[in-house]
């Protein structure tokens, strides 16, 4: 009986093997190598429970063979008990410390939890009874890869697939090498062959996504629909997917089943509801959209990303959108979210009354709910500043630490409207002082050459770089607020994650006037960081952290085409909106004095750029944007050689944190500050008082 289990598993006779498997055990469940070849035959059919139980009896018999401890592993891997799986695996090498296979599900077991250190030495274990198996050297490969050396990952792993191109482990494993070093083509190609010899579902939507990424939505959403195909694969998860990809290729009439078929099974699902927001968004089917929402709602008022989908459809703050808030706060009474879509309803049809006391019904039930304690402050702050001090204060003590420096902030705020400008002196530099301790104090300016370089021709097959700068306080996140909209080379991703160049490095700039480095190695080194940032035709609008006018030292010989777009407002503004609010390169700041000495050298080497022509510059003024947005479109398009920058709505702008010649306030409270900025003022064209 036990010839002939095998004899079916080997024809893939799955179901006539587990049958024979069943009829065995009855007539004789104490043969040892009749339950090991049951416990494979019941496991490939998937009658886990049945293996498992054929295993354990085998064991009991034979509690000395390492083989049925290895297949008991195996079996345990398959339910997800990854700890019996581990103790399975020790006994097997306890008693066969040559079972090869052991080693190398450890390893890859201590790769999947991330324990590198034990997945090399299994893979050491494993390569001392089997140097030159491709399981050996694609564990090394795997092991590289995820310790970020892809280059030699790749390379073990190709040579594992070479030694077996078929092997399903090493094919897997090298797609993961591929992917992991971002060869997206090659990784397609290799999860595409893993796919068709095992037919995995779930690698299809990770296939789906590494085609997307390559910009082919059409071809992804075809990966997705072969799964949806058979209907035995259908669900609303592969549904919703479809659908999403359908829309990314601009195919809507394919994805409106899709969407409407996941979102019937699950409108619990945000992802699903999401989605199908976006296909009436692009169809104009409102009309469609309200009345499936509306039963939907009527089924299950408690789902709240239904009620936010259904004010999508109807004007913000109109009459409409007052009916569906107030059926949600009625379905729904004292409830947050439903709370906070009231809030937004009055706040936006200007009712102010109605929305303070919204706002206090929220706190009331959340008391350190930001938005409704910042519209509170926001009243207050306009009617009666010492009670909005007093406000901001009183919250201090049940806040996080976070909020908690947002609230001392506040009070620094209060106490400027409420004309108690010394104390807001004092709480603001108490609060830059204690945030900007374990940061690195600004670095001084390089000194002026005796002559600078020469400017290099340009060539008119080279675009232009654009580089955006604003110094500390001069409120550069509004210009690229808006160039993050408006323009598609506009880059601010120096700010998420370093990137690896000179530019990125406050250091450089001393190193380069001091001659370490070359004007070639500093504009190098940013040309080859352009690819890996979808600049690769150094198109871009670069926001910078960091300017010292040693940068010049080599754009003028090396990119003489780039141009500064700089962000520029009263410097003494500057120091005020500096110590209030901070800014997006942290630096240290010892006291007002220090930070406005600092500031005027800073801002001396612009007024060296300007009266100098030291390089092609436009400065966009940052004192009060909003107030003439057309200026500021004008020297977005001069810097980005646009003719008709579109002029922005003011609200893109954003509000003066502080309005501008606010500093005229504080010349008493700084006095020391405002005297050492005054000079450096007057030299970028602001009056003397």
């Amino acid at each position: 009986m036990q010839q002939q289990i095998l004899d079916a598993l080997r024809r893939g006779a799955h179901d006539d093997a587990a049958a024979l498997a069943r009829q065995a055990l009855a007539d004789a469940p104490r043969d040892v190598g009749l339950l090991r070849a049951a416990a494979l035959a019941l496991r490939t059919a998937g009658d886990r429970d049945g293996a498992l139980a054929a295993i354990d009896a085998a064991i009991a018999d034979a509690p000395d063979e390492a083989e049925l401890h290895f297949l008991r592993a195996g079996m345990l891997l398959d339910a997800r008990d990854l700890e019996a799986a581990q103790a399975a695996l020790s006994q097997t090498v306890s008693l066969d410390p040559n079972q090869f296979g052991a080693y190398v599900m450890r390893a890859q077991l201590a790769i999947g939890r991330g324990d590198l250190d034990e997945a090399e030495q299994q893979q050491k274990l494993a390569e001392r009874v089997a140097p030159e198996h491709p399981w050996t050297t694609m564990l090394a490969g795997a092991i590289a890869s995820r310790r970020g050396d892809h280059d030699r990952a790749l390379g073990l792993l190709s040579h594992a697939s070479s030694q077996a191109p078929d092997d399903l482990q090493v094919l897997h494993a090298l797609a993961f090498g591929y992917l992991a070093a971002g060869h997206l083509a090659f990784a397609e190609q290799a999860f595409r062959r893993v796919i068709e010899q095992t037919g995995q579902a779930p690698l299809r939507g990770l296939l789906a996504q590494i085609v997307l990424q390559q910009g082919r939505p059409a071809d992804a959403a075809d990966v997705i629909a072969e799964i949806l195909a058979d209907p035995a694969q259908i669900t609303p998860a592969w549904q919703t997917l479809g659908g999403e990809l359908e829309l990314e290729a601009g195919r809507p009439e394919r994805a409106a089943p899709l969407l409407h078929a996941a979102f019937a099974a699950h409108p619990e699902s945000r992802r699903a509801t999401n989605a199908l927001v976006q296909l009436w968004s692009r169809t104009d089917a409102a009309d469609d959209a309200r009345s499936t929402l509306d039963a939907a709602l009527a089924a299950g008022p408690e789902h709240d990303h239904l009620w936010l989908a259904r004010l999508a459809f109807e004007p913000f703050a109109g009459e409409a959108a007052r009916g569906i808030v107030e059926r949600w706060n009625a379905r729904r009474p004292d409830h947050l979210p439903a709370l906070q879509a009231r809030l937004s309803l009055e706040t936006g049809a200007g009712d102010m009354e109605a929305a303070e006391a919204v706002a206090r019904a929220v706190t009331a039930l959340q008391p350190g709910h930001a938005a409704a304690n910042e519209f509170l402050f926001n009243q207050l702050l306009a009617r009666d500043p010492d009670a909005a001090v007093t406000f901001a204060e009183g919250l201090q003590a049940t806040a996080h630490d976070a909020a908690r420096l947002m609230l001392r902030r506040w009070v620094g705020l209060a106490q400027d409207a409420a004309g108690r400008h010394a104390d807001a002196v004092a709480t603001w530099t108490a609060v830059s002082v204690e945030t900007s301790a374990a940061a690195s104090a600004p670095p001084e300016p390089t000194a002026a050459p005796p002559q600078w370089p020469p400017v290099a021709d340009s060539l008119a097959a080279q675009p232009a770089a654009v580089f955006l700068y604003g110094p500390p306080g001069a409120q550069v996140d509004r210009i690229a607020g808006l160039l993050r909209q408006a323009v598609r080379q506009f880059r601010a991703d120096r700010f998420a994650g370093p990137v690896a160049d000179a530019f990125q490095d406050t250091r450089v700039p001393a190193r380069l006037a001091a001659g370490e480095f070359t004007a070639r190695q500093i504009v190098d080194s940013w040309r080859t960081q352009l690819p890996a940032r979808d600049a690769g035709d150094g198109a871009i609008v670069d926001w910078l952290p960091w300017w010292d006018n040693a940068w010049l030292l080599a754009l003028r010989p090396e990119l003489p085409q780039a141009r500064l777009l700089l962000a520029l407002r009263d410097p003494r503004d500057m120091l005020l909106e500096w110590l209030a609010f901070g800014t997006a390169l942290t630096m240290r700041i010892e006291d007002a004095q220090s930070a406005a000495d600092w500031l005027a050298r800073h801002l001396a080497q612009f007024a060296d750029l300007i009266e100098q022509s030291l390089m092609p510059l436009t400065v966009v003024r940052t004192d009060a944007p909003a107030a003439d947005p057309m200026a500021v479109a004008a020297a977005l398009g001069e810097a980005l050689a646009l003719d008709g920058f579109p002029v922005p709505p003011p609200q893109a702008l954003g509000t003066d944190r502080l309005p501008a010649g606010r500093w005229r306030a504080y010349t008493d409270a700084l006095a020391g500050p405002i005297a050492a900025l005054t000079p450096v003022a007057v030299r970028l064209g602001y009056p003397q008082a």
